[in-house]
C-alpha cells in the first residue's frame, strides 16, 4: 500500500518501523517526521494538523491509508476531512477524539456506558476546584480538561501545589478534580472500526521523571511489555484482556456508535488495578484516562512484539472490515524501552545539542532506536525537544532486555541528558 503516517515522534517511528518490517513492500511516507524517521522512509514538509493540506496531499499522491499518530490532528478534524474524500484513515473523527480531547466528555461516556472509573468533579473556577479538592481529600488529583501533551495531570499530597496546578490550567479552560486511586497501572490498546474491537498486548509505562517514581509527571520515561504479574492477579494475561474488552472497551465503542460518533482508530485505555471493590464480582479495574491514539512510549514495546501485519490490522479498521481479520498475535519476547530526555525536561528542555553514539547503540544485539525529537543540522544529529530518543530492546526475559537497553544507553552521549535506571526492574528475574 501507499501509506502516509502523520507525526514526528518516537510513536510514529515505531509505527513506521513495524510497517517497514513486514513481508510486504509498502510505499511509506511520513509527515513531517524527524531525523530517524527520515533515515527509514521519505518525509514531506506537511502540516499534520491542517485537514485540507493533508487531504490534498493524500489525493494527489494516491495514498491508500493515512495513519494519524498524535492527538492534535485528530482533535483538529483531519480524519473527518479525509473520510469525506473517501480516503481510508486510521484515527477517530473530531467528535470521537473528544474521548481524549475532553476529560469531561470521557467521564460522561464512561458514566453512560457503565464503565468503572474514579469519581470526578469538573471545576470551572478556583473556588470550585478548592471545594472539590477538599471533598475528595489527599492525595489530590488535578487534570487539565483538554490536551496538555501528557503534562496536564498532577498527583500530590500538597494542597497548595494542587491549587496552583488548577490555577494554571483554569486559564485555558476547566479542570477535573478526581479521587485518588492507588494500584498497578496498565496501558492496553484496542483497535476499533467503529463496531468491532480487538485488543493488543498490555504494557506498563513510567510517567514520573526519576527513579522510584519520583519527580514531576512527564509524557512517559519508559515502558515494558508483556506484564507477567497479570498471570497471578487474573489467571492469565488473556483473561485480563478479555475482561477489559468486555467491561470497558466494547461498551465505550458501542456508546460512541450509538451517539453517531463512531470510534475508528486506536483506543488507549489507561487503567489502574485498585484494591477498591464495589461488589463481589468487581475485580478492581478502573479507567484513569482514555487516549484516542497509540500511546508513547508503550507503542515502542508493543509493536516490536506484534507478529501479525500491522498494516492489515489498521487498514481493516479504517475500512470497517475488522471482523474479517484474525485477532493479532504477539511474540513471547520481553520488550523494554528507556526514554532519553533533554536536560531540564519536562519544564524547559535544553535543545539543539549534538547527539553521539547512536551507531554503537544500535549495534547492540536486540536493540533499535526510535527517534522522538531529532534533526540533522550541518550533518550533525541534534536534539529538538524534551524526549529525544526511545532505546528499545527485546530479549529472552526482562533481565536480558534491560541489560541490552542500558548497554545501548551507555553508548549514547547528549549533554545534560536524563533517563531512568529502573525501567522494568521489578519484573526482571
Amino acid at each position: 500500500m501507499k501509506i502516509l503516517v502523520l507525526g514526528s515522534g518516537a510513536r510514529e517511528h515505531a509505527i513506521i518501523l513495524s510497517l517497514a518490517g513486514e513481508d510486504v513492500d509498502h510505499d511509506i511516507v511520513a509527515a513531517p517526521g524527524n531525523a530517524g524517521i527520515a533515515a527509514t522512509v521519505p518525509t514531506v514538509n506537511l502540516d499534520p494538523n491542517d485537514p485540507t493540506a493533508v487531504t490534498n496531499y493524500a489525493i494527489a499522491e494516491a495514498v491508500e491509508l493515512v495513519i494519524i499518530g498524535p492527538e492534535a490532528p485528530l482533535v483538529a478534524g483531519v480524519a473527518d476531512e479525509l473520510r469525506e474524500q473517501g480516503i481510508p484513515v486510521f484515527g477517530p473523527g473530531k467528535a470521537a477524539a473528544q474521548l481524549e480531547g475532553s476529560k469531561t466528555f470521557a467521564k460522561r461516556i464512561m458514566d453512560v456506558a457503565g464503565v468503572p472509573t474514579g469519581r470526578a468533579s469538573r471545576a470551572a473556577t478556583l473556588t470550585e476546584a478548592e471545594a472539590a479538592l477538599d471533598a475528595f481529600g489527599a492525595p489530590y488529583v488535578v487534570k487539565a480538561d483538554g490536551l496538555a501533551a501528557g503534562k496536564g495531570v498532577l498527583v500530590t499530597s500538597d494542597r497548595d501545589a494542587a491549587l496552583d496546578h488548577a490555577r494554571t490550567y483554569l486559564e485555558q479552560g476547566s479542570v477535573l478534580v478526581e479521587e485518588f486511586l492507588d494500584g498497578q497501572e496498565v496501558s492496553l490498546f484496542f483497535v476499533s472500526d467503529g463496531h468491532t474491537v480487538v485488543p493488543l498486548s498490555p504494557a506498563q509505562d513510567f510517567k514520573r521523571l526519576a527513579d522510584g517514581d519520583e519527580g514531576p509527571n512527564t509524557g512517559g520515561m519508559g515502558a515494558y511489555s508483556p506484564l507477567p504479574w497479570l498471570d497471578e492477579a487474573f489467571g492469565s494475561e488473556d483473561a485480563f484482556v478479555a475482561e477489559v474488552l468486555e467491561t470497558i472497551a466494547t461498551p465505550v465503542v458501542k456508546q460512541l456508535a450509538d451517539e453517531q460518533t463512531p470510534f475508528i482508530g486506536l483506543l488507549y485505555a489507561g487503567l489502574i488495578l485498585t484494591s477498591k471493590r464495589d461488589s463481589d464480582s468487581d475485580r478492581g479495574i478502573r479507567v484513569i484516562e482514555f487516549n484516542a491514539r497509540f500511546g508513547d512510549p508503550e507503542t515502542q514495546v508493543v509493536l516490536p512484539r506484534l507478529i501479525s501485519r500491522l498494516s492489515e490490522l489498521l487498514y481493516a479498521a479504517a475500512t470497517g472490515t475488522l471482523a474479517t481479520v484474525d485477532r493479532p498475535t504477539f511474540a513471547t519476547a520481553s520488550a523494554v524501552t528507556v526514554v532519553l530526555a533533554s536536560e531540564n525536561y519536562p519544564a524547559s528542555p535544553v535543545t539543539g545539542l549534538p547527539i553521539f553514539g547512536l551507531g554503537e547503540a544500535d549495534a547492540v544485539s536486540g536493540v533499535h532506536i526510535a527517534h522522538a525529537a531529532t534533526a540533522n543540522r550541518d550533518d550533525q544529529l541534534v536534539s529538538t525537544g524534551g524526549r529525544v530518543l526511545s532505546v528499545v530492546a527485546l530479549g529472552d526475559g526482562f533481565t536480558e532486555a534491560r541489560a541490552r537497553a542500558y548497554e545501548a544507553l551507555d553508548h549514547i552521549s547528549l549533554e545534560g541528558a536524563q533517563f531512568r535506571t529502573d525501567i522494568a526492574a521489578k519484573v526482571a528475574s
